[in-house]
């Protein structure tokens, strides 16, 4: 037989780990091809590329990002050639097969949770006696009638093989995310997450995980992600894995892990603090929310002061980056409660916050409950809900456009200064500078068309002046700043007009070639002469002093110089200043 193991990953940096488990757990006594597309990809081209390999089976791994369109494909798949046996299998799927084999006549086969020991074997009897009630965990159909047998005990971990020795992935380890998994379930009861309805945890052979690490970094892998649920449920476990990584390490490769924070000891973080290279790690954690009531119904244990001490540690040791999830429409979070959340997070300023919205999935108890809270949802995928008891529709509209600005001006870091000052001392807190700016965002209509950097620069300005917000000035000073401090070239055409004419920036760029001093040793030691201060630097004037703000967070009125050196040999940009000229 011709097999072919299928699916549409969300973006193309991305790659699924569950076909290559189904096709190293298969072979040798079958050959499987591996075939990934993106959502984004046109349904015509993957039917083609498919059709042209002539398969005899096709398995699509299906999620809720990409099952509207694989059905999509198997639909049009079936109707150029109706001999393709279509096989569905993964997470969503899984729930609800009876309805997907109802809703979906095309789908001759569904694999029902862990599929390498079940693909197997319905391969084999595909290609031999055709006796498929012998096979454990799917669902077919037989004399129109659809068929389910019992699921078989879960596998044995450490008995699988390797899912990473395949050569033709090779060329791609370095330019998409690897993942790996080194355990499987949770032992954590959280009722809106899939994971919760598998019991116990269960782990692979410590020596094979460390040896595929070795052998993935070796083949060019850069950045390596632990799909694991909780990576630190055991501490000895995670220790040993952190000491090994960090021991065994080529440079250029991130590890990125799902931390359970209020779980992780103190003195494993000091070892990380200690012993990790700055940027080897990347933690996710998932907080939520911070209403006790609201965890209580969903039943997740949540400490939150041990949560915001784990967060704290590890951002203090500026080794590690932390990206923090959020749950908006979780059981009798209403905004105002949802606006305390947030702040309460905020205040932790991770290198990342994501706003998400609840989605009831398959399976979940959370869905099978979903009338207590009078949950209403979408029908098809991601089934993201649209409203419940205590919070509307209009409610929810309003946390999207949080959503939207977050994303661009706080999670890019395009203007850290800014949005620190402005969060800090000019809005009653982030979530009402992120909800006024999000729903003047949307008033514009920018939420409908693209955006380059300069023109996020001018909209917050916009967005500020409207608001006839005090101290106007500090906050375009510091855009300013952050405008040029990320740029590694320098800007043709700023998004502000110039402080000073042409005459008035050549006496300074005199001044400044004769008396470097005027902006400290650092700026002498770089030994420009005026011709390079016109090629390679701009000249702004602050009405505060920049240097102090940014030692102290003290704002000092005062007119000062601003000069950027944008580094044409390092690529980088040095920002001075000096109120003395």
């Amino acid at each position: 037989m011709n097999v072919i193991c299928s699916t549409l990953n969300a973006k193309y940096i991305h790659t699924n780990l569950a076909i290559r488990y189904l096709k190293s757990y298969a072979s040798p006594e079958f050959t499987i091809q591996i075939k990934e597309y993106t959502i984004k990809d046109p349904i015509m081209n993957i039917v083609t590329d498919l059709y042209l390999q002539k398969p005899t089976v096709i398995g699509f791994s299906c999620y809720i990002w990409n099952i509207e369109e694989t059905i999509k494909v198997v639909s049009m798949i079936k109707k150029v050639d109706p001999s393709i046996i279509i096989v569905l299998g993964g997470p969503e799927v899984t729930y609800d097969t009876v309805e997907w084999m109802g809703k979906i006549p095309d789908v001759d086969f569904i694999v029902i949770g862990e599929g390498e020991q079940t693909f197997k074997q319905l391969l084999t009897e595909l290609e031999t006696t055709n006796n498929y009630r012998s096979v454990p965990g799917i669902a077919y159909r037989k004399n129109e009638q659809v068929i389910m047998t019992p699921q078989m005990n879960k596998l044995d971990l450490k008995d699988l093989p390797s899912p990473y020795r395949f050569p033709e992935d090779f060329p791609y380890l370095g330019k998409r995310v690897t993942y790996i998994e080194t355990s499987r379930g949770c032992p954590f009861s959280c009722q809106f997450c899939l994971s919760s309805i598998e019991v116990g945890v269960r782990y692979f052979d410590r020596e094979k995980i460390k040896d595929d690490i070795r052998f993935l970094m070796a083949s060019g892998a850069k950045t390596i992600k632990f799909v694991d649920r909780t990576f630190n449920i055991s501490r000895s476990y995670a220790m040993e894995m952190f000491r090994f990584l960090i021991d065994e390490h080529l440079p250029g490769t991130v590890f990125q892990f799902e931390i359970t924070a209020d779980i992780m000891r103190p003195e494993v973080i000091e070892f990380l603090n200690q012993e990790a290279p700055k940027g080897l790690f990347r933690f996710e954690i998932g907080v939520q929310s911070t209403n006790d009531y609201t965890n209580e119904l969903v039943m997740r244990k949540q400490n939150f002061a041990k949560l915001t001490r784990t967060v704290t540690m590890v951002k203090e040791g500026k080794k590690i980056d932390q990206h923090l999830d959020l749950i908006a429409g979780l059981p009798e979070e209403d905004y105002s409660s949802f606006r305390k959340t947030f702040n309460d997070v905020f205040d932790l300023r991770p290198e990342e916050l994501q706003l998400g919205f609840l989605k009831m999935l398959r399976g979940t108890g959370l869905r099978l409950r979903a009338a207590d809270h009078q949950y209403i949802y979408m029908d098809h995928s991601p089934y993201e809900i649209l409203g419940n008891n205590v919070l509307s529709f209009d409610d929810i509209v309003k946390i999207k456009q949080v959503e939207d600005v977050l994303e661009k001006y706080w999670n890019d870091h395009r203007m850290n200064q800014t949005v620190e000052y402005l969060v800090s001392e000019v809005f009653a807190s982030p979530f009402d500078f992120f909800q006024q700016f999000g729903s003047f965002w949307e008033e514009q209509g920018w939420s409908r068309i693209g955006h380059q950097l300069e023109d996020l620069f001018r909209r917050l300005y916009s967005f500020l002046e409207e608001q006839s917000v005090k101290d106007l000035d500090i906050i375009v000073g510091l855009l300013k700043y952050d405008y040029l401090k990320n740029h590694k070239y320098k800007p043709r055409k700023p998004w502000w007009e110039a402080s000073f004419d042409k005459e008035k920036r050549a006496q300074l760029y005199k001044q400044i070639a004769e008396r470097p001093s005027l902006l400290g040793k650092p700026f002498m030691e770089l030994d420009l002469d005026e011709k390079d201060l016109f090629k390679h630097t701009m000249l702004e004037e602050l009405t505060f002093d920049l240097s102090e703000y940014l030692t102290t967070g003290k704002i000092e009125k005062h007119p000062t110089c601003l000069l950027a050196y944008f580094d044409p040999m390092n690529e980088r940009t040095l920002i001075f200043s000096s109120k003395n000229m």
